[in-house]
């Protein structure tokens, strides 16, 4: 298969010399019989398929795998007293947690003021907590006849898909080499098995917000600014993913203006869309907020609905998670939480991260330290990080070329292989013990 196509699952067979691609020599046995095996037959079929084609057929198996797993927690893990009704299946399972507030705003709107808990006196839960793109697009299929499950669920499954696209995109547009590319195709591959990736075909606004990371950096790469501008003011009504691309759109800029000041005109011809895309990602970060604010009336109502679920950003960044160390392990907790995450630099920074553009690596960095600043401890974490995609190339890259980050490696198909099953296996955990709802739990997905 020819480099430019860029869309193989695995390398042609033939080789000169070390493997310099994803591909380890054919088999001795292999070898003398002359006939491939079964399997080696199928990756022959699939190098001539398109990567577009590949990620879909991929991906529609996936949703195969995730619909099953999530009909199996709805047959044999969800209490009724969490979807009313004695028998609960696929269908019972698309509205629950966040998707009955998504409900209640495709049904009802928002409500005018900050509802008030009778005995506290203090702001409670409402629909102000969810950012209303998403309910607003469901909507728009509910108004012309659709039930609201269907409406969902065909809309994330259509986002989804073209998420798979735009990330693979991202993820290769600093490939040089026919490895990179193909590790930045089984990334994508990868990412769809996300533990959290039934997300994607529930009552939820991740799909939506995957392809507008996406997009954004997609855009960003390619200089179109303004464009990127839209999507990120978009994304401030979607989700709180603002700030983290704000830190992206800004190491984008300061190191091109760096890299062209030393030919007397940096920016040349769009610094007026650089101005628009910093300005917009900075309205983007509070637009949401403020909007609620100034709708009930209520500056900081915004961040009061979101402490009624326990979201307390204002005590201080990244406190909570160094508390919630030192409560359960003590010192060794604390020492633990920061040896992650320096381990996570380390791989994004380091070689493993060396193929993925600059401004992946940046959003790489910036999202997950974003949520550890204003997010507490809690499994919705796992959720939170499909947005963190690039951490699939940083995997491929450790199972494809070991740890030194050097050339592919013996037994890289071995260890891809249980990969992928310790993520299948992390697929049915996550969704038989977290998307299941009980009104008494408190593990949201």
């Amino acid at each position: 298969m020819s480099p430019g196509r860029g869309g193989a699952v695995l390398v042609s067979t033939r080789v000169n010399g070390p493997p310099p691609d994803l591909a380890d020599a054919v088999p001795a046995s292999e070898r003398r019989s002359g006939r491939p095996s079964r399997v080696l037959a199928v990756r022959d079929r699939l190098e001539t398929w398109p990567a577009w084609a590949v990620l879909l057929g991929f991906f529609a198996l996936t949703r195969l795998f995730t619909a099953g797993a999530i009909e199996t927690a709805a047959l044999c893990c969800q209490n009724p007293a969490g979807v009313q009704t004695l028998t609960p299946g696929y269908s019972d399972m698309i509205g629950i947690w966040d998707g009955r507030w998504y409900q209640r705003i495709v049904e009802h709107g928002y409500p005018a003021d900050l509802p008030v808990d009778q005995d506290t006196g203090l702001v409670t839960y409402s629909a102000w907590a969810f950012y209303p793109v998403f309910p607003f697009a469901v909507r728009a299929l509910v108004s012309v006849g659709i039930p609201f499950a269907v409406a969902a669920v065909v809309l994330n499954l259509a986002l989804s898909a073209a998420a798979v696209l735009l990330i693979w995109k991202v993820l290769s547009s600093a490939a040089t080499t026919v490895l990179q590319r193909r590790m930045a195709l089984l990334a994508t591959l990868l990412w769809c098995l996300h533990p959290a990736t039934a997300i994607l075909q529930v009552a939820y606004s991740e799909p939506m917000a995957c392809v507008e990371v996406a997009g954004f950096l997609l855009l960003l790469m390619r200089r179109r600014y303004a464009w990127a501008a839209l999507v990120v003011v978009v994304l401030g009504f979607t989700r709180a993913a603002a700030p983290p691309l704000a830190v992206v759109a800004l190491v984008h800029l300061v190191v091109r203006w760096k890299a062209e000041r030393s030919g007397g005109s940096p920016l040349a011809g769009q610094r007026a869309s650089a101005a628009v895309l910093v300005l917009a990602t900075a309205v983007s970060s509070i637009s949401w907020p403020l909007y609620v604010g100034l709708s009930t009336g209520q500056l900081l109502g915004f961040f009061r609905v979101q402490a009624a679920w326990g979201q307390r950003p204002d005590r201080g960044p990244f406190l909570a998670w160094v508390s919630w160390a030192w409560d359960h392990q003590g010192l060794v907790g604390v020492l633990l939480l920061f040896g992650l995450v320096a381990a996570y630099i380390s791989l994004v920074m380091g070689r493993h991260g060396a193929f993925l553009a600059m401004e992946v690596r940046a959003w790489a960095l910036a999202y997950p330290l974003f949520l550890l600043a204003v997010v507490r401890p809690i499994t919705s974490m796992w959720r939170f990080m499909l947005l963190d995609f690039p951490v699939a190339a940083i995997l491929v890259s450790l199972a494809v070329r070991g740890a030194d980050g050097g050339h592919v490696t013996s037994g890289w198909r071995r260890r891809l292989a249980l990969t992928t099953v310790a993520l299948l296996a992390g697929v049915l955990t996550w969704t038989l013990t977290l998307l299941t709802y009980l009104p008494w739990a408190g593990r949201p997905p």
